[in-house]
């Protein structure tokens, strides 16, 4: 057992002093698994377009990975911050859906509302820095004509999405 710890360590190019090609792409590949696997244990949302909550994670996520290549980190120990990073992402997850307290909103903010029953909510726009033009092409991406009036409400969603709802 020993000696297959040492061979992983040797062909990963743990302890030494600078690592040569194949040990860099020998990490890569093994990094790019455990991040696969790491990310099937987590929540694959991380990566689509949600809440800063979501995103700071990813970023996180990717310096960290990066360092295990690059061998700026010792390998295993940079594995395991990636993994607790991912497990820390997935409990504050967890008690923002349980909580009844307004977690969720602390941790993954909550909409603003950018139009209530046609009317621009200028100073929630200006402190959103959403402008009327972001609101018609959320009209037009909705597939609705770009008229302010014709909005019941328009919400500046967690994600940064403008959502629309029309009068009837």
């Amino acid at each position: 057992m020993q000696d297959t710890l040492e061979t992983i360590d040797h062909l990963l190019g743990i302890g030494v002093e600078s690592l040569n090609w194949w040990q860099m792409a020998l990490r890569a590949i093994v990094v790019f698994f455990a991040a696969l696997a790491i990310i099937r244990i987590g929540n694959h949302r991380i990566f689509g377009k949600n809440t800063a909550f979501d995103i700071v994670l990813g970023i996180i996520y990717g310096s960290v990975l990066s360092r295990a290549i690059t061998g700026n980190s010792p390998f295993w120990p940079t594995i395991f911050a990636a993994f607790t990073l991912v497990i820390l992402h997935k409990m504050l997850a967890v008690m923002a859906f349980h909580s009844s307290f307004g977690f969720g909103n602390v941790i993954k903010g909550k909409p603003k509302e950018l139009v209530k029953d046609g009317e621009l909510q200028k100073d929630v726009m200006r402190s959103s820095s959403v402008t009327e033009n972001d609101i018609k092409e959320a009209l037009r991406n909705s597939g609705h004509r770009p008229d302010i009036s014709s909005i019941h409400r328009a919400y500046l969603e967690r994600s940064g999405d403008i959502s629309i709802i029309c009068k009837d």
